[in-house]
C-alpha cells in the first residue's frame, strides 16, 4: 500500500479548484524475473 498526501486539484470542466483527500492505493513493484520475462 503507498499512502498519498492530500493536494489541490482542479476540476476540469468548470476550473474549480477541489482538495483532494489523502489516501490509500495499493502498489505494485515487478521483480526482476517477472521483468525478464515479460521482456524476452
Amino acid at each position: 500500500m503507498k499512502n498519498y498526501r492530500s493536494y489541490t486539484g482542479r476540476n476540469p470542466k468548470t476550473g474549480e479548484k477541489v482538495l483532494i483527500k489523502p489516501k490509500r492505493l495499493p502498489f505494485f513493484k515487478s521483480g526482476k524475473e517477472l521483468r525478464e520475462r515479460v521482456n524476452y
